[in-house]
């Protein structure tokens, strides 16, 4: 699954756009400070000794992430065998600094996720856990929940291993370093595995019937003469480094459900009448997805640098709804499946930026050792649905209106000009439209035509305090 994501570039941080989006902050009652309670129970996690557990500390541990990054959830270490694979995947230990029932973790509940937006981040633990004390941060001893997968060499999975263990990673790599490196034949031991693990995990997941959507990371500049929007392609690095994240999840799911306690994230399949507009929608597009092709693999053919590309696959969307999580303790959820993965699926790789992982990560750990899973875990399993179905729509709902605001800004200095367009879709109080370039999407009244039609537009006005853009008909 892709993450559409777009970051506020320096030259346009004071800007209008960058005040429109503090306003619309402010509007959601999204506040990134925390209470002091919060604050004083954090220093004094981040400062207990950090215990006594297996030493994993010689082995060679890294980070890949994006250029800044210092809430740091995943370390791995890979290895090539005669037979296939050996991947060492850490994960930091954020139930050891939050404390059942403690501050932390209630105002944990009510965030429930780190929030992303264009202008900085509204972490879900205080820094001096988030960014510190629990980051898997380079030269740093940390605990950590350590997965081991032992893989073929078409990337199948044989044994799982989950132990708690003290780590210390090597070196925080950016995913343009990492993809140099990889390129150059230059990267450690530890990393140079990660091409081949990766197209073997893509594999598996073709096989499987399972799609992934990437979308180009969007950064919006202002330039001399206005806004622009500048789109850069994930790289291939990006792509092998989330099958890990899928590989750990998947193997998380398989072990909630054989114990028969644990919360998965599902995803139910797409209904027909929403695969068969999505097909027509392709047609409209002028990439039509050819009939007895896999859907995963009619999206892994599109060329992302293509903008119609980027239209598929931001209405593929539409088939991946329905998403939420199901806990269980006894019996296991009759729809377990994550349907755009084709497999069972948990959240587990993501403990310092997402509730629902730590609970994800206890079961597991509890469960590899022959534990009983801890009752605080069992007793507040059937609150997390409602608790991440609240932030999901909090970061949906300021997705949306970042977005909004970012496209007017876009267009701030074009009224008047004049567009091409597509009809994409029509009811009887307004008509949808996509613009050819750029890909904004509005509603406009007085167009009467069929999905597909082409439409030529001019635009009357651009509001980027409310994200609000007016079009008529030429």
């Amino acid at each position: 699954m892709a993450r559409r994501t777009a970051r506020l570039s320096p030259s346009a941080a004071q800007s209008e756009l960058a005040v429109a989006l503090a306003a619309l902050r402010q509007e959601l009652g999204i506040a990134a400070a925390f209470p002091d309670d919060v604050e004083a129970e954090a220093r004094t996690a981040a400062a207990a000794p950090i215990g006594e557990l297996a030493d994993l500390t010689g082995v060679e541990f890294l980070t890949i992430d994006p250029e800044g990054s210092t809430d740091l959830d995943q370390a791995m270490h890979l290895t090539a065998t005669d037979g296939g694979f050996i991947v060492r995947y850490a994960i930091a230990d954020v139930p050891f600094f939050v404390a059942p029932g403690g501050a932390v973790d209630t105002e944990a509940r009510r965030r429930g996720q780190t929030l992303y937006a264009v202008d900085g981040r509204v972490p879900l633990h205080p820094p001096v856990i988030s960014e510190d004390a629990g980051s898997l941060l380079p030269d740093r001893t940390r605990r950590a929940f350590v997965w081991e997968f032992m893989l073929d060499a078409d990337g199948a999975l044989r044994e799982t291993a989950l132990t708690r263990a003290l780590i210390r990673s090597r070196r925080q790599w950016t995913y343009d370093e990492a993809q140099r490196a990889l390129d150059e034949g230059t990267a450690p031991a530890a990393l140079a595995p990660l091409p081949d693990i990766g197209r073997a995990l893509l594999a598996q997941e073709a096989a499987r019937g399972g799609a992934s959507l990437n979308v180009p990371d969007q950064e919006v500049v202002l330039t001399d003469t206005g806004y622009d929007l500048e789109r850069r392609m994930p790289l291939p690095v990006e792509d092998w480094n989330a099958q890990l994240s899928l590989l750990t999840g998947m193997a998380a799911a398989r072990i909630m459900l054989d114990a028969g306690v644990g919360i998965l994230r599902t995803m139910p399949p797409s209904p027909p009448e929403a695969v068969a507009a999505f097909r027509r929608q392709t047609e409209l597009l002028g990439l039509p997805w050819p009939s007895g092709v896999d859907y995963g693999e009619y999206l892994r053919t599109l060329d992302r640098g293509d903008p119609r590309a980027l239209a598929v696959l931001q209405d593929a969307a539409s088939l991946f709804r329905g998403a939420g999580y199901e806990a269980f303790d006894g019996s296991a959820p009759k729809q377990p499946m994550q349907a755009a993965l084709a497999a069972p699926y948990a959240h587990v790789t993501a403990p310092l930026r997402r509730l629902v992982d730590r609970w994800g990560l206890v079961i597991c750990e509890s469960t590899s050792r022959g534990s009983d899973v801890p009752e605080w875990v069992r007793d507040s399993l059937e609150e997390l649905p409602r608790a991440m179905g609240a932030s999901a729509g909090l970061a949906g709902r300021l997705e949306s209106a970042t977005i909004d605001r970012i496209e007017a800004a876009l267009l701030a200095g074009r009224v008047g000009d004049e567009f091409d367009a597509v009809v994409l879709a029509q009811n009887t109080s307004h008509t949808r439209i996509q613009l050819t370039e750029p890909a904004v999407e509005a509603s406009v009244d007085g167009i009467v035509g069929t999905p597909g039609e082409p439409v030529r537009v001019r635009l009357v006005a651009s509001t980027i305090a409310t994200g609000t853009l007016s079009f008529e008909p030429i």
